[in-house]
């Protein structure tokens, strides 16, 4: 395994809009206006600084809005920091949102071969494991059936499916999982410690405690969208539960 961190993340700051949609426009990114002061904009996270190591499988906790998600896209590329840096060593397979990343009005068969591609499965591989993805997901009477007309819970067993299957060193995990009935959640914990046992590393959004604690080692606490915390897993969950109690 390589001494290089995985991720690193140094100074890392995002601002979103409360009234508007978009975060920047083209101009902005041109004319080097994305970090000028807007009255309608707040910081998301600020000032975040960790690294991760290879096989490390770190839990991200914080309340709702805190910037955990924000984080995910962030280590995936979805999203550009406003200030500081995202290095990522290695590509990452992510399950950060319900659709995937998936097209709509193509078939769950032709969404397969597109998003595997699209992280660089070659052709013949795609068709090798594609009856282990459907079957994974439970999907084989709806291969052909356009991916938008598929419910939430198949959705989420189709992203599930192809992201794991992935060669990717890196799986980013967000809250999506909730949505999927729990005999599927089980079967999908069960192949995430396959995937740590081979190595993988793993970033983790929950607010399960008993699914923190399962998967991590470490934690990330984020309060007041920045990082307060970066301990051993069991440590952070005490910190958040005294300054957050239950009822």
């Amino acid at each position: 395994m390589s001494d290089a961190p995985a991720i690193v993340v140094e100074r890392l700051g995002v601002q979103f809009r409360r009234n508007r949609r978009g975060r920047r426009s083209f101009k902005d990114l041109f004319a080097g206006s994305a970090r000028r002061a807007r009255p309608d904009a707040f910081w998301a996270l600020r000032d975040v600084t960790f690294d991760v190591s290879p096989g490390e499988s770190i839990g991200v906790v914080g309340r709702n809005g805190q910037g955990k998600s924000t984080l995910l896209r962030l280590v995936a590329g979805v999203l550009l920091p406003d200030e500081g840096s995202v290095t990522v060593h290695g590509g990452v397979a992510p399950l950060i949102e319900i659709t995937g990343g998936f097209v709509g009005d193509l078939t769950v068969r032709e969404n397969v071969r597109l998003t595997a591609g699209l992280h660089g499965m070659p052709r013949a591989e795609v068709a090798r494991r594609f009856d282990d993805i459907i079957g994974f997901a439970e999907l084989a009477d709806f291969v052909d059936t356009p991916y938008k007309h598929l419910s939430n819970g198949m959705k989420v067993r189709l992203a599930f499916s192809v992201v794991s299957q992935l060669e990717e060193p890196i799986l980013l995990v967000d809250e999506v999982l909730a949505v999927g009935d729990k005999a599927f959640r089980e079967k999908c914990y069960r192949r995430i410690d396959e995937l740590l046992a081979d190595g993988r590393t793993l970033f983790f959004v929950s607010h399960s405690e008993r699914d923190l604690r399962r998967f991590c080692t470490r934690g990330l606490y984020l309060d007041k969208h920045r990082l307060v915390m970066d301990a051993p897993i069991a440590e952070v969950l005490d910190r958040y539960n005294a300054d957050h109690p239950a009822g």
